[in-house]
């Protein structure tokens, strides 16, 4: 009968240092702040949001609606913090509009 090793992790440990040795952070805070911005933002805003990019600590949305563009623009401070919270660290540092 094989021994049973006694040092057992949490698949949560395992699996952070694995993210770690294979250098995946980046691409998973990208693909976390697709999501957040889809469940913080709701439909309304989501259905004029063509494209989302995060490149060093600088997120990009692009937006079809200049309306919007503007309305969103004198809340940046607001989603960028809203943002940041609903991810569990400072990822985004600055929100550009396009």
């Amino acid at each position: 009968m094989a021994k049973r090793n006694k040092n057992l992790l949490s698949i949560s440990d395992v699996l952070k240092d694995f993210v770690e040795t294979n250098k995946l952070e980046k691409g998973l805070n990208k693909v976390n702040v697709r999501d957040a911005w889809a469940a913080l933002m709701g439909n309304g805003v989501n259905n004029y949001t063509s494209a989302i990019e995060l490149k060093n600590e600088t997120l990009y949305v692009k937006l079809s609606s200049s309306v919007l563009r503007e309305e969103l623009s004198y809340g940046k401070e607001k989603i960028m913090r809203m943002l940041n919270e609903e991810l569990g660290k400072e990822i985004i540092k600055k929100i550009v509009l396009q």
